[in-house]
Protein backbone atom coordinates (compact mmCIF):
# COMPACT_ATOMS: atom_id res chain seq x y z
CA UNK A 1 0.00 0.00 0.00
CA UNK A 2 1.14 3.72 -0.83
CA UNK A 3 -0.16 6.18 0.99
CA UNK A 4 -0.52 9.48 -1.19
CA UNK A 5 -0.65 13.06 1.33
CA UNK A 6 -2.12 16.22 -0.07
CA UNK A 7 -2.04 19.17 2.42
CA UNK A 8 -4.50 21.72 1.29
CA UNK A 9 -5.36 25.32 2.41
CA UNK A 10 -8.50 27.49 0.25
CA UNK A 11 -7.69 25.15 -2.95
CA UNK A 12 -10.54 24.79 -4.41
CA UNK A 13 -9.32 26.39 -7.64
CA UNK A 14 -6.50 23.42 -7.81
CA UNK A 15 -7.64 20.38 -5.86
CA UNK A 16 -9.75 18.95 -8.38
CA UNK A 17 -7.58 18.61 -10.85
CA UNK A 18 -4.78 17.53 -8.41
CA UNK A 19 -7.07 14.71 -7.33
CA UNK A 20 -8.22 13.54 -11.07
CA UNK A 21 -4.36 13.04 -11.75
CA UNK A 22 -3.66 10.97 -8.54
CA UNK A 23 -6.97 8.78 -9.61
CA UNK A 24 -6.02 7.99 -12.96
CA UNK A 25 -3.03 6.27 -12.38
CA UNK A 26 -1.48 3.10 -13.60
CA UNK A 27 -1.72 0.78 -10.86
CA UNK A 28 -5.44 -0.37 -9.40
CA UNK A 29 -6.38 2.34 -7.22
CA UNK A 30 -7.23 -0.27 -4.54
CA UNK A 31 -3.04 -0.35 -4.59
CA UNK A 32 -2.77 3.09 -2.65
CA UNK A 33 -4.93 6.02 -0.75
CA UNK A 34 -5.35 9.31 -1.04
CA UNK A 35 -5.47 11.89 2.15
CA UNK A 36 -6.43 15.15 2.36
CA UNK A 37 -5.11 17.07 5.21
CA UNK A 38 -7.08 20.60 5.15
CA UNK A 39 -5.77 23.66 7.15
CA UNK A 40 -9.38 24.42 7.65
CA UNK A 41 -10.06 26.20 4.57
CA UNK A 42 -13.12 28.30 4.21
CA UNK A 43 -14.23 27.56 0.38
CA UNK A 44 -14.43 24.68 -0.49
CA UNK A 45 -11.62 22.90 -0.93
CA UNK A 46 -12.54 19.82 1.85
CA UNK A 47 -15.96 19.17 -0.39
CA UNK A 48 -14.48 18.92 -3.86
CA UNK A 49 -11.55 16.73 -2.16
CA UNK A 50 -14.39 14.19 -0.69
CA UNK A 51 -15.13 13.04 -4.00
CA UNK A 52 -11.54 11.71 -4.49
CA UNK A 53 -9.72 11.16 -1.57
CA UNK A 54 -10.11 8.31 0.94
CA UNK A 55 -9.63 10.23 3.56
CA UNK A 56 -10.24 14.02 4.16
CA UNK A 57 -9.61 16.21 7.91
CA UNK A 58 -8.70 18.73 9.09
CA UNK A 59 -5.40 19.14 9.91
CA UNK A 60 -3.84 19.64 14.02
CA UNK A 61 -0.45 20.11 13.68
CA UNK A 62 1.32 23.37 12.43
CA UNK A 63 2.57 24.23 8.93
CA UNK A 64 2.18 22.52 5.93
CA UNK A 65 4.95 20.13 7.30
CA UNK A 66 2.51 19.34 10.76
CA UNK A 67 -0.02 18.98 7.63
CA UNK A 68 2.06 16.10 5.80
CA UNK A 69 2.99 14.60 9.41
CA UNK A 70 -0.71 14.47 10.49
CA UNK A 71 -1.41 12.48 6.85
CA UNK A 72 1.76 10.49 7.73
CA UNK A 73 0.21 9.51 11.14
CA UNK A 74 -3.37 8.33 9.66
CA UNK A 75 -2.05 6.58 6.82
CA UNK A 76 -1.81 3.14 6.55
CA UNK A 77 0.59 2.64 3.61
CA UNK A 78 4.42 1.07 3.88
CA UNK A 79 5.46 3.64 1.65
CA UNK A 80 4.47 7.52 2.21
CA UNK A 81 4.30 9.85 -0.91
CA UNK A 82 3.35 13.47 -0.36
CA UNK A 83 2.69 16.17 -3.05
CA UNK A 84 0.65 19.38 -3.13
CA UNK A 85 -3.12 20.35 -4.49
CA UNK A 86 -1.90 22.74 -6.98
CA UNK A 87 0.51 20.12 -8.60
CA UNK A 88 -0.89 17.61 -11.66
CA UNK A 89 0.89 14.33 -11.65
CA UNK A 90 1.64 11.92 -14.56
CA UNK A 91 -0.29 8.39 -14.92
CA UNK A 92 3.05 6.53 -13.99
CA UNK A 93 3.44 8.67 -10.55
CA UNK A 94 2.47 6.22 -8.10
CA UNK A 95 4.00 3.17 -10.10
CA UNK A 96 7.20 4.92 -10.29
CA UNK A 97 7.58 5.51 -6.64
CA UNK A 98 6.91 1.79 -6.01
CA UNK A 99 9.54 0.85 -8.28
CA UNK A 100 12.23 3.13 -6.60
CA UNK A 101 11.84 1.69 -3.45
CA UNK A 102 12.59 -1.76 -5.03
CA UNK A 103 16.20 -0.81 -3.71
CA UNK A 104 15.69 -1.96 -0.11
CA UNK A 105 18.24 0.56 0.97
CA UNK A 106 16.40 3.88 -0.48
CA UNK A 107 14.75 5.26 2.40
CA UNK A 108 13.82 8.33 0.82
CA UNK A 109 12.42 9.06 -3.12
CA UNK A 110 12.45 12.39 -5.01
CA UNK A 111 12.14 13.70 -8.12
CA UNK A 112 12.09 16.82 -10.06
CA UNK A 113 9.46 19.76 -11.19
CA UNK A 114 8.09 20.77 -14.22
CA UNK A 115 6.13 24.32 -14.75
CA UNK A 116 2.13 23.51 -14.69
CA UNK A 117 1.91 27.10 -16.13
CA UNK A 118 3.14 28.33 -19.52
CA UNK A 119 6.36 30.74 -20.23
CA UNK A 120 9.78 30.45 -21.28
CA UNK A 121 10.45 32.21 -17.84
CA UNK A 122 9.05 29.67 -15.53
CA UNK A 123 10.75 26.49 -17.88
CA UNK A 124 14.47 28.65 -16.81
CA UNK A 125 13.72 28.74 -12.96
CA UNK A 126 12.33 25.19 -12.91
CA UNK A 127 15.45 24.29 -15.24
CA UNK A 128 17.54 25.85 -12.77
CA UNK A 129 16.21 24.49 -9.69
CA UNK A 130 15.82 21.11 -11.32
CA UNK A 131 19.99 21.46 -11.94
CA UNK A 132 20.52 22.42 -9.12
CA UNK A 133 18.92 19.21 -7.44
CA UNK A 134 21.31 17.18 -9.87
CA UNK A 135 24.18 18.97 -8.91
CA UNK A 136 23.10 18.47 -5.03
CA UNK A 137 22.74 15.15 -5.51
CA UNK A 138 25.47 13.96 -7.47
CA UNK A 139 27.84 15.46 -5.15
CA UNK A 140 26.03 14.44 -1.78
CA UNK A 141 25.88 17.87 -0.81
CA UNK A 142 22.14 18.72 -0.46
CA UNK A 143 19.19 17.21 -1.42
CA UNK A 144 16.15 19.48 -2.81
CA UNK A 145 13.93 16.94 -2.31
CA UNK A 146 10.74 19.46 -2.60
CA UNK A 147 7.19 18.13 -0.74
CA UNK A 148 5.43 18.33 -3.89
CA UNK A 149 7.31 15.08 -5.42
CA UNK A 150 8.95 13.13 -2.91
CA UNK A 151 8.29 9.67 -0.66
CA UNK A 152 9.29 7.97 2.07
CA UNK A 153 9.96 3.97 3.80
CA UNK A 154 6.91 4.62 6.62
CA UNK A 155 9.66 3.55 9.25
CA UNK A 156 12.35 5.38 8.17
CA UNK A 157 10.09 8.01 8.16
CA UNK A 158 8.95 8.14 11.41
CA UNK A 159 12.40 6.69 13.01
CA UNK A 160 13.78 10.35 11.46
CA UNK A 161 11.02 12.63 13.71
CA UNK A 162 9.12 13.04 10.55
CA UNK A 163 8.70 17.06 9.10
CA UNK A 164 10.03 19.64 11.10
CA UNK A 165 6.88 22.28 11.40
CA UNK A 166 9.28 25.26 10.14
CA UNK A 167 8.23 28.35 8.01
CA UNK A 168 10.24 26.90 4.96
CA UNK A 169 12.70 24.37 3.94
CA UNK A 170 11.14 21.66 6.31
CA UNK A 171 11.02 19.81 2.74
CA UNK A 172 14.55 19.90 2.00
CA UNK A 173 16.14 19.89 5.60
CA UNK A 174 14.23 16.17 6.16
CA UNK A 175 16.48 14.77 4.07
CA UNK A 176 19.54 15.83 6.31
CA UNK A 177 18.40 13.15 8.65
CA UNK A 178 16.81 10.77 6.38
CA UNK A 179 20.49 9.98 4.71
CA UNK A 180 21.56 9.27 8.37
CA UNK A 181 19.07 6.17 7.82
CA UNK A 182 19.73 5.05 4.43
CA UNK A 183 20.19 6.02 0.79
CA UNK A 184 18.09 9.58 -0.16
CA UNK A 185 17.73 8.76 -4.62
CA UNK A 186 16.86 11.16 -6.99
CA UNK A 187 14.84 9.54 -10.00
CA UNK A 188 14.74 11.88 -12.60
CA UNK A 189 12.07 10.50 -14.52
CA UNK A 190 9.88 11.23 -11.64
CA UNK A 191 8.52 14.40 -12.34
CA UNK A 192 4.95 16.63 -11.51
CA UNK A 193 3.37 19.78 -12.90
CA UNK A 194 4.05 22.30 -10.09
CA UNK A 195 2.73 25.89 -9.89
CA UNK A 196 4.69 28.93 -10.31
CA UNK A 197 2.43 30.97 -8.41
CA UNK A 198 4.65 31.06 -5.21
CA UNK A 199 7.83 32.27 -7.91
CA UNK A 200 5.78 34.34 -9.38
CA UNK A 201 4.52 35.92 -6.02
CA UNK A 202 7.91 35.79 -4.31
CA UNK A 203 10.72 35.78 -7.22
CA UNK A 204 12.76 32.70 -8.42
CA UNK A 205 15.89 33.87 -6.17
CA UNK A 206 14.49 35.14 -3.44
CA UNK A 207 12.02 31.56 -3.15
CA UNK A 208 15.59 29.20 -3.47
CA UNK A 209 17.37 31.74 -0.43
CA UNK A 210 14.54 31.57 1.74
CA UNK A 211 14.09 27.68 1.37
CA UNK A 212 18.05 27.26 2.35
CA UNK A 213 18.23 29.96 4.73
CA UNK A 214 16.08 28.81 7.20
CA UNK A 215 17.04 25.03 6.11
CA UNK A 216 20.43 26.01 7.31
CA UNK A 217 19.59 28.29 10.66
CA UNK A 218 16.76 25.83 11.73
CA UNK A 219 18.62 22.36 11.05
CA UNK A 220 19.68 21.64 14.30
CA UNK A 221 17.02 23.90 16.44
CA UNK A 222 15.78 21.16 19.11
CA UNK A 223 12.49 22.85 19.02
CA UNK A 224 11.54 21.55 15.93
CA UNK A 225 12.49 18.02 17.20
CA UNK A 226 9.09 15.55 16.99
CA UNK A 227 9.26 12.67 19.87
CA UNK A 228 9.86 9.34 17.75
CA UNK A 229 8.40 7.44 20.47
CA UNK A 230 4.98 9.79 20.09
CA UNK A 231 4.59 7.91 16.72
CA UNK A 232 5.35 4.34 16.76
Amino acid sequence: MISVIVPTYNEEGNIEACLQSLSDQTIPRSDYEIIVVDGNSRDATRTIAEKYADSVFIQTSAKVGGARNDGAVASKGDIIATTDADCLLPRDWIERVAAGFSDPEVVQLYGLVDPREPGIRHIISLAFANAFSRIGHSTNTLYYTLGCNTAFRRESFFEAGMYRTIDAGDDLEIARRMRKLGRVRLDSRLRVRFSMRRYVQFGTLKSLYEWLYITVKGGDDEKYQYSRREYK
